[in-house]
C-alpha cells in the first residue's frame, strides 16, 4: 500500500471543487482532510460570511495566515484544501512553497463552469453575495481569476478539470503522487 509523506494542498478559485476532491482524496488515499475555510470557522466560532460582516476582510486574511501556518506546522500528512483567495494574501503562497512537506495542485475550472456552479452558491460567498446578474458575475470571475493566477500557477502541478468529474480529477492528482 502506498503511504503519503507529504501533505497535499489543493488551490483553485472558489467552487473549483477543491474540498470535494480533498474528500475523495482523503477516502482513497486514507488520510485526514483540512478545509481550511471550515477549520477557521471552527476556531472563530462563527462562519466566513460573519467573520467577513463583523470583523472585515483583513481580520479574516490575518487569521486565515495564522491557521494556515498552524496546519502546515501540524505533524502527519493530509489533504490540505485552501480557500480561494488563500494564496493571493500575504506571504501565504511563499509560505506554502517553503514548506518541504507539501505537494501543491491548483485546480484550473473553465470560467463558464465557475460561474454557474457560483451563481447558484452566490448567497453563502460573502466576495460575490451582492451580484444581480450573471453575467456581471462572470465579469467578476474572470477579472478576479486573471488578477489570482499569477499565485495559483506557482503550484507544482496544474488539473485541468474542464469535463472531468470529481473522481477523475482525484485520480489525476494520485497518478501525478505515485
Amino acid at each position: 500500500m502506498f503511504i503519503m509523506k507529504k501533505s497535499v494542498v489543493l488551490m483553485g478559485y472558489m467552487g473549483s471543487g477543491k474540498s470535494s476532491v480533498a474528500g475523495i482524496l482523503a477516502n482513497d488515499l486514507k488520510m485526514n482532510t483540512v478545509d481550511l475555510d471550515l477549520y477557521i470557522e471552527k476556531k472563530e466560532g462563527r462562519s466566513i460570511p460573519e467573520i467577513f460582516k463583523t470583523k472585515g476582510e483583513i481580520y479574516f486574511r490575518k487569521k486565515e495566515r495564522e491557521y494556515l501556518k498552524d496546519i502546515l506546522e501540524a505533524p502527519g500528512a493530509k489533504i490540505i484544501s485552501l480557500g480561494g483567495g488563500t494564496p493571493c494574501y500575504g506571504n501565504n503562497i511563499e509560505l506554502i512553497k517553503k514548506s518541504l512537506q507539501t505537494i501543491t495542485f491548483y485546480l484550473s475550472v473553465p470560467l463558464e463552469t465557475l460561474t454557474e456552479r457560483l451563481w447558484l452558491d452566490k448567497n453563502n460567498r460573502p466576495l460575490i453575495s451582492h451580484f444581480e446578474t450573471k453575467e456581471a458575475l462572470n465579469d467578476f470571475i474572470r477579472k478576479h481569476v486573471f488578477e489570482r493566477s499569477f499565485y495559483y500557477n506557482q503550484a507544482q502541478y496544474v488539473i485541468q478539470t474542464a469535463g472531468k468529474s470529481l473522481d477523475e480529477v482525484a485520480g489525476e492528482i494520485q497518478k501525478k503522487l505515485m
